[in-house]
């Protein structure tokens, strides 16, 4: 499993991951955990532009992390289906264009489909006129074919998480989503859940983030939340499907794509 976590103020986003990767048996058992996975992604070197991948951790034999630097290729070359003009574009725009790639990428690995291997994609950033941040996401794997979707819409802020959400859910939001089982058996009508959950989120919600919070301290809170779901999951009674290193990037309008914190296969000499 994964943990990604985005938090926008004024002044940009902050992107957050765990590292670790997950192989399960055709039981869905978990076997073995890796934990160097890379989740975070600088789309076009140079513009403000990241992405940022969780669920299935490849497509056929190549990792995300590869297809999304091939990706980054594409984008470059004139002749190439998902090529953009650098100098005038818009984050939807970037977001469709790779949402056709890696469903292009998918059906060449599968071209009879495969169950299970749904993998979501977050696209976060500034277009050549935008003065916030957007974030789009969309899904490959999962059977559906919709386009990509906000997941900020103009005026909201503050942290979104997704992957292994069970304890940013039980965090900021005070309920688990595990908790609507229990009210059904417990007798509350289904019909009647979305007014259970707007209460609870209601009287439950934590507020950790103002719009005005100066980017710095949306990098700890990343951290923070990205480290309390790693945390979690190391010490639940369960594989610990989220963990190794925390990753860390920034998005201003100005500066770009900046790393905080990174994984590196050399001493930082070399880096």
């Amino acid at each position: 499993m994964t943990i990604v976590v985005t938090i926008k103020v004024n002044d940009g986003m902050v992107l957050a991951s765990d590292s670790a990767t997950t192989f399960s048996d055709s039981a869905g058992t978990t076997v073995k955990v890796y934990n160097n996975a890379n989740k975070i992604f600088n789309l076009v070197k140079g513009l403000p532009l990241g992405a940022m991948t969780y669920g299935s951790g490849s497509i056929g034999t190549a990792s995300i992390a590869t297809l999304s630097k091939d990706l980054r290729l594409e984008f470059g070359k004139p002749s190439s289906p998902y090529h953009f003009d650098f100098q005038d574009y818009t984050v939807e725009q970037v977001a469709k264009l790779a949402h056709q790639f890696f469903k292009d990428k998918f059906r060449e690995a599968y071209p009879d489909g495969r169950p299970n291997a749904r993998m979501g994609y977050r696209i976060t950033g500034y277009g050549a006129t935008d003065s916030l941040a957007q974030g789009w996401e969309f899904y490959v794997g999962d059977g559906s074919d919709d386009p990509p979707a906000r997941f900020y819409t103009e005026d909201s802020y503050g942290p979104r998480w997704a992957g292994d959400g069970e304890a940013l859910d039980r965090l900021v939001l005070g309920y688990s989503a595990q908790i609507y089982d229990g009210l059904i058996e417990g007798g509350l009508s289904p019909d009647a859940w979305d007014s259970a959950q707007e209460l609870f989120v209601k009287h439950a919600y934590r507020v950790l983030s103002l719009p005005a919070m100066h980017i710095q301290d949306a990098i700890e809170l990343a951290k923070y939340l990205a480290e309390t779901a790693a945390k979690f999951s190391h010490f639940s009674l369960l594989a610990a499907t989220i963990g190794g290193p925390i990753e860390i990037a920034t998005i201003t309008k100005h500066e770009g794509f900046k790393w905080v914190a990174r994984k590196h296969y050399f001493p930082s000499t070399l880096n």
